[in-house]
């Protein structure tokens, strides 16, 4: 098994589990938060859907400096609506986390853009 093909395996177990839970999480806690500056429930599966969409960016040496997010202005209805909206946008992503070798797995350096971190690509994709 290639190292991609092993983090692909890892992200998708993840996201495997979380959608277990997500679809657990009853309606009426769409909108719980644990404090007024927290995000929703349902905002941070958002957050975690979209997150792929920027990631495909960052891990193609995209520029993030005009970044805009295909859920913009998309009203927030239900984790079921989320997971049909992010679809293609991960397998977009895992797509591109296929093309890799092992070579560039571990020779590309990524830089994040929100703290400006450095890290091999391998490990920036398993840190997701």
């Amino acid at each position: 098994m290639t190292q991609s093909e092993l983090i692909i395996l890892n992200l998708t177990e993840i996201r495997r589990r979380s959608i277990k839970l997500w679809k657990g999480l009853p309606e009426s806690y769409y909108t719980w938060k644990p404090d007024d500056e927290a995000m929703t429930a349902l905002e941070i599966v958002r957050h975690v859907l979209e997150a792929d969409y920027g990631w495909n960016i960052i891990i193609n040496h995209g520029s993030m400096t005009n970044y805009q997010t295909p859920w913009k202005n998309k009203p927030l209805i239900s984790v079921t609506d989320e997971l049909e909206f992010a679809e293609n946008y991960r397998n977009t992503f895992l797509e591109s986390v296929r093309q890799f070798s092992d070579k560039e797995l571990n020779e590309t350096e990524i830089i994040h853009p929100g703290n400006g971190g450095k890290k091999k690509l391998g490990k920036y994709l398993l840190r997701i």
